[in-house]
């Protein structure tokens, strides 16, 4: 039988939490490659928290996924039948497939994966995208001293969790927010972070006074809403504010809440910069080097978490991201057995 091609598209914009009537998961025919094209088995699909941003229709850092269209994510797959020069049949591959067993591609924005120096779901995490936006983001906006304290907020995920440890690297005291006790036992045992918050047990406002005395120097936000209003009480001076994302906000129904305290900047005569991590991609070799040499000397830690189904479990395993049942990358596997 010749493989099939199973593909979730985007049926409708999603208010609140997306639901399974947003998607619809079809089977087509696999396309072959032309001149100078290759088709990629999909293997991995990184699951992450911009996706749901990337649904909605407005103004955002990239276009919004189209109603009809392949669902947006970036991948790592095997490429299986190529007529292009640079890219042979069984080369590792990371690219922005979608969500789909098969992807035909030109070889643009595809790049080689090296699965010698770390396996491939590490190249989802740690040595790709999550962990450059981590380093970008606190190294380059946040500018963390020897010495100085750091929050960040969603700590056990993808990008947090790497951003800690980062700090931590450059001799800066580590403070991570995190919902349960299990991950903040993972922050404190594994990754070496000085404290961890529970948010879901505790009053953020007085454990951020408790952990962090003097005030905090940078602050990593991924979550927005009372996790960033906290944080704003509690700022140092001069203190940086890096804003990463705002994953408590994503499926809410009307207007993102900003922060209602957000004169404490002035106060604190404090600084917060939003960023892309896009714009470093001339970057993104040197950080990726630096990255996988903490990885090999043990100074950093990665952790993903490895969903094994199919392309019709997108939908779920993406609602399970905003439940928050995962710690560290979450990533589906496209079992090869369903092909």
């Amino acid at each position: 039988m010749p493989p099939v091609n199973r593909v979730c598209r985007l049926a409708a914009r999603p208010i609140g939490l997306p639901k399974s009537s947003d998607w619809e998961v079809t089977d087509e025919p696999v396309a072959s490659p032309g001149a100078g094209e290759f088709l990629v088995r999909v293997e991995y699909l990184s699951i992450d928290p911009a996706m749901r941003t990337w649904m909605n229709a407005g103004r955002s850092y990239v276009p919004a996924v189209e109603i009809g269209e392949v669902m947006r994510a970036g991948g790592i797959g095997r490429v299986i039948d190529s007529r292009h020069p640079d890219f042979a049949a069984g080369d590792h591959v990371y690219g922005v497939f979608g969500v789909q067993r098969y992807a035909l591609s030109d070889g643009s924005g595809v790049t080689a994966v090296d699965t010698t120096v770390a396996p491939a779901p590490a190249h989802l995490g740690v040595l790709g995208v999550s962990g450059l936006t981590a380093y970008f983001g606190l190294l380059d906006v946040g500018r963390p001293q020897p010495g100085q304290t750091v929050v960040v907020s969603g700590a056990a995920g993808s990008v947090g969790s790497i951003v800690g440890q980062i700090a931590r690297i450059h001799g800066c005291r580590v403070i991570g927010i995190a919902g349960g006790e299990e991950k903040c036992r993972w922050l404190l045992a594994e990754l070496g972070f000085d404290a961890a918050i529970d948010y879901q047990a505790t009053d953020l406002r007085k454990q951020l006074k408790t952990h962090a005395p003097n005030g905090i120097d940078v602050f990593f936000d991924n979550v927005g809403g009372t996790a960033l209003e906290a944080a704003l009480s509690r700022l140092a001076r001069g203190a940086r504010v890096v804003l990463c994302g705002a994953i408590s906000q994503y499926n809410t129904s009307g207007e993102l809440r900003g922060p209602a305290n957000y004169m404490q900047l002035l106060v604190a005569r404090a600084s917060m910069a939003g960023f892309v991590v896009f714009d470093y991609a001339d970057q993104y070799s040197e950080a990726v080097v630096q990255l996988a040499n903490w990885l090999r000397s043990g100074e950093l830690r990665s952790r993903e978490q490895v969903v094994n189904g199919d392309v019709a479990d997108f939908p779920e395993v993406l609602l399970s991201l905003f439940r928050g049942h995962n710690t560290g990358k979450l990533i589906l596997e496209i079992d090869a057995e369903t092909q």
